[in-house]
């Protein structure tokens, strides 16, 4: 295990650096630069310009960032004044990762439930629930999802409040907005998976031993089934908890989401990188702990990787 766990740290360091070195690339091949286009003269251009380093030869801008980064520096935001990338991050992630939790909590529970109900029980009202939620969640976007919740459960009803962020109340129509559509994926996961494991021999077998149905479906059914959902953790959570620019936008929230698309409309190059930086450390670090999770869940893997 230990030497697995070091190679896939191994690879997910070049992975990084390969993220790293393309987006920096492809950052600087667009025709332009950061200050092209402002009203400012000629002179204040280039000094600005010199100001950031952007004057210099591409490979030096290169390897001074990478210099920056191996010291945990992201840089300084070209367009915000005085605001470090380490700063908007460290003032963003937090709330959007809080937005993210609550809807993941929400999608898992109820997806993972609603799944295994329409799985034991095919064909049943659980079974035609689950695949109208399905749907449901899939079909409809989570802007119109959200506002059709403020109209009516914020505006209408005044059950909850409409926006703004500070209070669980506030965050319960963005989470469930938010996790709607994974919801939807879970749900119709699970339902696939347990409908593929429940006609599996081994389901036979442990009938046949006289095991109860609730031992069946916890030791046999959800263990097995439940695989393919913790393969997509790992993209799902880091998508989810590094924010989202429409459920922020629409309920005015201070999370990182925003960042994202102003950084690459008003080409602040260091908060492209940095965003980029973080979102892919993150990917990569949940990647990682979901194919360590897989020798826990099942044992087969745990074993194959010995033999290796």
């Amino acid at each position: 295990m230990g030497r697995y766990i070091a190679r896939r740290l191994a690879f997910s360091l070049a992975t990084l650096w390969v993220i790293i070195t393309l987006t920096f690339l492809l950052m600087h091949s667009i025709p332009g630069d950061p200050f092209m286009g402002e009203k400012v003269t000629e002179a204040i251009r280039q000094n600005m310009l010199r100001k950031y380093g952007l004057d210099k030869p591409l490979w030096q801008q290169y390897l001074v960032y990478l210099g920056n980064l191996l010291h945990g520096d992201l840089g300084i935001s070209l367009r915000m004044t005085n605001r470090t990338v380490n700063d908007l991050i460290r003032e963003g992630f937090p709330v959007s990762c809080v937005l993210g939790l609550e809807a993941l909590a929400f999608a898992l529970t109820t997806g993972l439930s609603l799944g295994i109900l329409a799985g034991l029980k095919h064909n049943s009202g659980w079974d035609y629930l689950a695949i109208i939620v399905a749907i449901i969640g899939i079909s409809v976007p989570n802007f119109i999802t959200a506002s059709i919740l403020q109209y009516v459960v914020g505006y209408k009803l005044r059950l909850l409040p409409i926006a703004r962020w500070g209070t669980f109340s506030q965050s319960i129509i963005p989470a469930f907005s938010l996790g709607l559509g994974t919801l939807a994926i879970m749900a119709r996961m699970m339902r696939t998976s347990v409908l593929d494991v429940i006609n599996q021999d081994y389901i036979r077998t442990a009938r046949a031993k006289g095991l109860s149905q609730s031992e069946i479906t916890w030791r046999h059914v959800i263990r097995n089934a439940i695989l393919p959902i913790v393969t997509m953790m790992g993209p799902l959570v880091a998508g989810i908890t590094t924010g989202t620019l429409i459920i922020e936008q629409i309920f005015g929230i201070p999370g990182l989401g925003k960042y994202y698309v102003q950084s690459v409309y008003n080409r602040d190059y260091t908060l492209i990188l940095g965003t980029t930086v973080f979102y892919a450390t993150i990917l990569v670090i949940m990647n990682l702990l979901v194919d360590i999770s897989y020798g826990f869940i099942d044992p087969r893997i745990r074993l194959a990787g010995k033999r290796e």
